[in-house]
């Protein structure tokens, strides 16, 4: 386990309109705010693009991902975190339980998922860490590390 003590900074309350892309919209409010680290809770709608659900092999690395479209409106539940990534600039780890006509999936939201017709987010500011995504070859994935700068 690896970890780090911060301490709650500036919340702010984002309503993402109709089209909004997810992450990106939450990234670039970040970097427009300067804040490097947070918490993002978000409910409202989700309309299109792709979730992850899992790696296809449990123990293949490094693992390729199952997609599954996000086709219509659904209903959409999410929480994640968001620290710089390798590029310096936030990135945003968000997971959510969509659902729609009583069927429910859960996931990693991917880029480009989009905003139908509103979501509501608060973006819990963490300051005092040093922490960020660093890029690991074993999984492909930018895993959250200690930076001890």
């Amino acid at each position: 386990m690896k970890a780090r003590e911060g301490k709650i900074g500036r919340v702010f309350v984002i309503r993402l309109e109709d089209g909004d892309k997810l992450p990106d919209c939450l990234e670039t409010f970040a970097d427009d705010n300067g804040v490097k680290a947070g918490q993002v809770v978000l409910v409202g709608g989700i309309g299109g693009g792709q979730i992850v659900t899992g790696p296809r092999v449990s123990d293949a690395r490094p693992p390729d991902p199952m997609l599954l479209p996000v086709d219509g409106a659904h209903e959409v539940v999410g929480v994640g975190v968001m620290v710089p990534g390798p590029n310096g600039k936030a990135q945003l780890h968000i997971h959510g339980a969509l659902g729609r006509s009583g069927h429910t999936m859960t996931g990693c939201l991917r880029p480009g998922v989009k905003t139908w017709v509103v979501a509501e987010a608060i973006l819990y500011e963490i300051t005092g860490i040093d922490m960020a995504r660093i890029m690991d070859e074993d999984t492909g994935f930018a895993l959250l590390q200690p930076t001890d700068k």
